[in-house]
């Protein structure tokens, strides 16, 4: 696609395309916000290149898209909460954020629109990101896996990751590395119910909305019963030809739909020195 502001050049035949011929830090017309926005509907993430952003230059960007919001169990930075610094120094653990198969505050009761990441400081090899379309995942399942999905609501909660006995606080201090404040508590404890199968407000299409990270069990069953078909659902979820990768850059920026795509931060660059600034759009509560 193309158009007189930008050019859409896709990535993989599942989702994904690169955005050309637009500087993000600039006061955008609403033609061109118009064109990001129908690229982001059709290709579910977008990405852009060579881009020099300061966090108001990021929070400029995203307020033409919806409402930052601020993390639960994040610190942002300190001038600007709503831009939250993903850190991990060269002799940092292994551990990395957003490490496991996710969509972003699935537990809220008005999950994230979106996520609008950029890299300050990429590593010269590794931390790429895997993005996974939630459509596909649901549109090729069988029809009677469909009929019995459809019904169907699970529950979503943030203790395995910000609870007192969550990831975060086994890690300790401020959780995942140094460079980051996480904040363990009782609210995470806070349990949300969602569709297992959302249709997109804009798009108006089906997608899967589980995931590893905050989906516990379906509405009605034990965590025991609810355990193989979520397992399945998220290898289904993450199946690799509904998947795109995309090889960060310092100066790259990814923009993804949180309401149809799931999305997984490799560690892989042990040795080496990785900083994102990531805004977080508020959304709607799943239907």
């Amino acid at each position: 696609m193309a158009t007189s502001q930008i050019e859409v050049a896709p990535i993989s035949g599942a989702l994904g395309a690169e955005i050309h011929g637009v500087n993000l830090a600039s006061e955008l017309d609403d033609g061109t916000i118009a064109d990001i926005r129908t690229a982001l509907l059709e290709n579910l993430v977008i990405f852009f290149r060579d881009q020099d952003l300061t966090p108001e230059k990021q929070l400029a960007f995203a307020r033409r898209f919806g409402e930052p919001e601020l993390h639960d169990f994040v610190e942002g930075m300190p001038d600007h909460p709503e831009v939250i610094a993903i850190i991990k120094d060269a002799d940092d653990a292994g551990y990395n954020f957003g490490g496991r198969w996710h969509t972003d505050v699935s537990y809220q009761e008005r999950p994230a629109l979106g996520s609008i990441l950029y890299a300050v400081d990429a590593p010269p090899r590794g931390g790429d990101t895997l993005f996974a379309n939630q459509y596909l995942a649901y549109e090729t399942l069988s029809e009677g896996m469909r009929k019995l999905l459809d019904p169907l609501k699970a529950v979503h909660s943030a203790a395995g990751s910000y609870g007192p006995d969550g990831r975060a606080a086994k890690l300790g201090g401020n959780g995942y590395t140094r460079s980051m404040h996480v904040n363990p508590s009782d609210k995470a404890q806070e349990e949300m119910l969602h569709p297992v199968v959302r249709t997109h407000p804009e798009s108006g299409r089906k997608g899967l909305y589980v995931n590893e990270v905050y989906t516990e069990r379906f509405e009605g069953m034990t965590v025991e019963e609810s355990r193989p078909w979520l397992e399945y659902l998220f290898r289904r979820a993450t199946f690799e030809p509904f998947t795109c990768r995309f090889r960060w850059e310092t100066g790259s920026v990814a923009f993804w739909d949180n309401r149809c795509v799931q999305h997984y931060a490799l560690n892989d660059y042990s040795g080496f020195r990785r900083e994102m600034h990531r805004v977080t759009l508020g959304g709607d509560r799943p239907a």
